[in-house]
């Protein structure tokens, strides 16, 4: 390279190829990494699952319910449940609380098809479950493939029961038909948004009649008869029942070289399990180091276990209390104040299909490490928050430092769309925030694909974040 190239690179900014950067031991590590991950996301596909599974490896690394406390000191490990559906966890620091936290905040839900309170009919000799859909989704990408059930079922004496039907090979599955198109004529001229209909996503869940001729619905009788049989349900129980048919897809390695990882719910539990991880490999932090696994951003993050709720405020304020042995407005401001927030998000990859609606210089791509966003939002920056020049500069200084490979990028062109993270619900608080998390390609759809390179840098970044 000659010495003018070298004072122009020294002065440019190009973002690295990640696997580039890595000898092969490093390599072994992101493949090592991401089988646990892949595993993992195979397992859990809704938030209680995430939320079980993640206790789970949380008190094996010594945290506790925070109920078991009584007071905070200096390297406790602490969790939070939040109606079984989001989750807090803290390793208190060396430095006062007052000085501010350190927090890696993300969502575990994705998008997916709930099941209505009354959701079991009849018609043309099948049994059909009524669906709702849930977040942003292109419907018609949810027909014709193979759906799986999972949830609970809440019975009116407060019994539950766990529901998990089609991802073993010995379960049936269920699936949304479609069109064929020898009758398409008509269908096939609507726009995509039209060709199939919210009203339309009706799951296919039996067909074989009772025996029963005083049945006036004899499938739908066969089917209730089976549940009951099978689980001891109702249909009124359907009521209180919180059931998802989501994707029946294992997460795989894509592609010749098994560089990336295709899966259903990498938005966003790809963040949520790098954080996850960063938390649970933390030494004794110099701040006190928290995560939140959130539910409800998809929709908004309304709702009890949503980021606009109370939840995290409450409980800062608990920690506040244990911590000091009181509580005060001020001291909570002051907590609040000081902290710093990686808001855990993914990013759009570049797709060169549709190279028209990314910006060139401004995009994400595959392979090139963890991106950071200085904002979101769509048109004019509307709907989000922004970091400040001061902690975008704070936060790639840190990367850079400590080996992290990212890159920047927009969420597309201007005006083509946009969308929106947890940051401003944070930054509300008077929080440093920024938006950083891995690109994922085919965003929102019920197979979505990622980099196991740029999974690694995202746990590489989390945890160098929450450390130091």
């Amino acid at each position: 390279m000659s010495e003018e190239k070298k004072q122009k690179d020294k002065f440019s900014y190009e973002a690295k190829n990640a696997w580039l950067e890595m000898g092969e031991d490093e390599r072994e590590e992101v493949f090592s990494f991401n089988k646990e991950y892949a595993d993992f996301l195979t397992a859990n596909k809704t938030e209680r699952e995430f939320v079980k599974a993640a206790v789970k490896k949380l008190e094996a690394a010594g945290f506790k319910n925070i109920k078991q406390y009584e007071e905070l000191k200096k390297g406790d490990k602490i969790y939070v449940l939040n109606r079984s559906r989001a989750l807090m966890a803290a390793v208190i620091g060396e430095k006062e609380l007052t000085d501010g936290l350190k927090i890696v905040g993300s969502h575990i839900d994705s998008p997916r098809l709930d099941l209505k309170p009354n959701p079991l009919y009849e018609a043309g000799e099948l049994g059909l479950f009524k669906t709702h859909y849930y977040g942003g989704v292109k419907k018609y990408q949810w027909v014709t493939m193979p759906l799986a059930l999972h949830g609970i079922v809440v019975k009116d004496d407060g019994t539950e029961v766990e529901i998990n039907i089609g991802e073993k090979e010995s379960d049936p599955i269920f699936f949304i038909s479609d069109l064929l198109p020898h009758l398409g004529k008509s269908q096939m001229k609507k726009s995509m948004k039209e060709g199939i209909t919210g009203e339309k996503l009706n799951l296919v869940v039996g067909s074989i009649p009772v025996a029963d001729e005083d049945a006036k619905e004899k499938i739908k009788t066969a089917i209730l008869e089976h549940l009951n049989k099978e689980y001891g349900i109702k249909e009124e129980d359907f009521m209180s029942a919180d059931l998802q048919a989501v994707p029946a897809f294992k997460t795989r390695d894509a592609g010749f070289d098994r560089g990336l990882l295709a899966g259903y719910g990498h938005d966003d539990r790809v963040c949520s399990f790098t954080a996850l991880e960063a938390i649970l490999d933390l030494g004794q932090p110099k701040y006190t180091s928290m995560i939140l696994l959130m539910d409800r951003e998809e929709v908004g993050s309304m709702g009890s276990t949503g980021m606009q709720s109370h939840f995290f405020e409450d409980q800062l304020a608990n920690l506040v209390d244990l911590y000091y042995d009181s509580y005060s407005e001020l001291l909570l401001r002051r907590v609040m104040q000081n902290s710093k927030v990686i808001s855990a998000d993914v990013n759009a990859a570049y797709d060169p299909d549709f190279a028209e609606l990314y910006a060139k210089y401004n995009s994400a791509y595959l392979g090139k490490g963890i991106v950071i966003s200085k904002y979101t939002g769509a048109r004019g920056k509307a709907g989000a928050s922004e970091a400040s020049a001061e902690f975008m500069a704070e936060i790639r200084g840190l990367f850079n430092n400590k080996g992290v490979i990212w890159q920047t990028a927009e969420l597309g062109r201007i005006d083509e769309g946009g969308g929106g993270t947890i940051a401003k619900f944070l930054a509300n608080y008077n929080m440093d925030v920024v938006d950083s998390g891995p690109p994922v390609l085919s965003m929102h759809s019920p197979y979505e694909v990622v980099s196991k390179v740029d999974v690694y840098n995202s746990y590489l970044a989390y945890n160098v974040f929450l450390e130091n």
